[in-house]
């Protein structure tokens, strides 16, 4: 994908970024792509039910959140009750993104500060999307996203969305992804063709493995393919 800008235009008094693509121009063949995607993901693994996907990165500006963002809005496009969860609690950045109020967010559920219900905000120029933001930024990122606390509240999300996307910190940095990988139905990892060295991506794809994170696939931005598709390709992958 190419590199987002980071203008805002204006929907229903809430600030969108140009990086949401699907929404802005959901014609394009960038957001065909994010429809093939998410196709992909709901047909790819017919022997088990993926509900709850996190998204990472081998390392920081690779595209992660942009990519999450769309895939969110193209299922909740396809007519799914959609969640999209920033759980990097170190850099976040989808409350940006989609214009919400990064306060009510994740860590302040976790803490008890807030409900579940008030923090979860709905994006009303997508029906069927709502956005939990990250929240203050807590000292304790990893303990936190490994607390029960946090199972329980995934747990709960599942039972009341159809899809529940986790935009999590790169897998080499931290050890948040590490700990979410396997609590989750699937996880994909976004690279970038242009700059990522292959020892890093096979660090991140190893990383994973190492926690029995269940690996749909992986999502190349900045790969030239054909013209029409020159900013975006997918390969996926199966364990199976």
């Amino acid at each position: 994908m190419n590199k987002a800008t980071h203008r805002k235009r204006s929907h229903n008094h809430q600030e969108f970024s140009d990086r949401l693509i699907t929404h802005l121009s959901p014609r394009s063949a960038v957001s065909e792509a994010y429809r093939t995607l998410r196709t992909n993901i709901q047909f790819g693994a017919l022997d088990r039910v993926v509900k709850t996907i996190m998204v990472t990165s081998a390392g920081p500006g690779e595209g992660k959140s942009t990519t999450i963002a769309n895939l969110t809005i193209a299922f909740a496009q396809a007519g799914y009750k959609s969640l999209l969860i920033d759980a990097d609690l170190r850099r976040p950045v989808q409350h940006k993104v989609f214009g919400v109020d990064q306060r009510r967010g994740l860590s302040a559920v976790l803490v008890g500060k807030v409900e579940v219900a008030e923090a979860t905000q709905s994006v009303a120029a997508v029906p069927g999307l709502q956005v939990l933001p990250s929240g203050p930024l807590p000292p304790n990122p990893a303990e936190m996203l490994g607390s029960k606390q946090w199972q329980g509240l995934l747990h709960e999300l599942r039972e009341s969305f159809d899809f529940v996307l986790i935009d999590a910190p790169p897998v080499i940095a931290v050890a948040d992804a590490s700990i979410l990988a396997p609590q989750t139905d699937g996880v994909i990892l976004v690279l970038d063709a242009g700059s990522v060295p292959r020892q890093a991506a096979q660090q991140a794809k190893d990383q994973l493995d190492k926690v029995s994170a269940r690996f749909l696939g992986a999502v190349l931005n900045n790969v030239r393919v054909e013209d029409d598709y020159q900013y975006y390709y997918y390969y996926y992958t199966s364990n199976d």
